[in-house]
């Protein structure tokens, strides 16, 4: 059985709050954690009008505290940001907060625009420069005292603040070359089906690449994957629209908040030049016999171990609605929506 979790990008539903997102996300954390659902996972996206996750470090210590079972994460930080030593740092204090319950999924992308990318910047004279397998490689130190003894900042690893508890780490990613980071690292490996569906090729490159760090380490690939579960196709394709009207604006260079379902339909209707223009990204919207068969179609074509739900909707109670029902569809199990 395909092991279920949760990536959740924190949606600002029009009408509605920053703060309202946020609350949500608590909920739904709450929520999926009594469906079963394995691990919840806080995206990180930043001066965004659609999605309110900007500091998922605080989202993890807040929904890790309103739960109980469920492993808490980032999908993930963007490492290019930060400084390792505070990444370290940060998720070495949330695993002693929440011993053996934590994950720091880490990515290389902005989350955002170029120029929100330099706005995060402290040093804004010049581009950070590409070095995330240093970072990475830096980051890993930390938490496992493993950098060289002569390596300048070797001595930090003995002062991180959740010892003798550590997170785990896990490489995020669209591309061969995050899979190819994880590899080399011995790391899991979660791939954004979601943004670049259809690469069953990379998750087997990263399992050939694998070298393992510990005895007993082996490969771990998770997918995240977009999925909208409803009674009917029909019903889960109206709720999909949204998020499709959504991604229209973001190929013209604007982000809006979640629109209500029959806004976005009848704006798609204009324009469904644009509407197709999502037709090469995997989008598993139905009733939950569609959505059984969609995972594991998806699951089987990387050899995944792991899938994360990830959508956007407008209505919290329909988001909530459909992770329930795929947990039924992949369960067989009566659950209460």
């Amino acid at each position: 059985m395909v092991i279920l979790s949760v990536l959740d990008q924190t949606p600002i539903a029009a009408g509605t709050t920053p703060a309202a997102a946020l609350a949500n996300s608590i909920d739904l954390a709450r929520h999926c954690e009594a469906l079963g659902y394995h691990r919840y996972w806080l995206a990180e996206h930043h001066a965004s009008p659609a999605l309110a996750g900007s500091a998922p470090e605080i989202l993890i210590a807040a929904v890790a505290a309103a739960t109980h079972r469920m492993r808490i994460g980032s999908g993930g930080v963007m490492l290019p940001h930060y400084s390792p030593l505070k990444v370290a740092e940060t998720f070495s204090l949330l695993a002693g907060l929440h011993p053996g319950r934590i994950d720091l999924g880490l990515g290389r992308a902005p989350g955002s625009d170029q120029r929100t990318a330099v706005a995060l910047q402290r040093d804004r004279r010049q581009q950070a420069p590409h070095d995330f397998p240093n970072q990475l490689a830096e980051l890993i130190g930390y938490l496992e005292n493993s950098l060289p003894a002569d390596h300048p900042f070797a001595a930090y690893a003995a002062t991180l603040p959740g010892l003798p508890h550590a997170p785990e780490p896990w490489v995020l990613g669209s591309s061969s070359d995050s899979a190819a980071f994880a590899g080399d690292l011995g790391l899991p490996y979660c791939f954004a089906d979601f943004i670049y569906a259809r690469q069953g090729d990379i998750a087997a490159a990263y399992r050939q690449q694998f070298v393992a760090r510990h005895a007993g380490d082996v490969p771990h690939v998770a997918i995240a994957l977009w999925t909208v579960v409803a009674d009917t196709d029909a019903e889960a394709q109206r709720l999909a629209a949204p998020a499709r009207m959504m991604f229209a604006h973001l190929l013209t260079g604007r982000s809006i908040a979640v629109p209500d379902v029959e806004t976005a339909l009848a704006w798609l209707a204009d324009r469904p030049e644009l509407d197709r223009a999502r037709a090469g990204r995997r989008v598993v919207a139905g009733s939950p016999e569609t959505v059984r068969a969609g995972i594991r179609t998806a699951a089987a074509e990387y050899g995944a171990d792991e899938v994360l739900l990830v959508n956007i909707l407008h209505d919290h109670d329909a988001r909530k609605r459909s992770y329930a029902l795929a947990m039924q569809a992949m369960t067989g199990l009566a659950v209460a929506a």
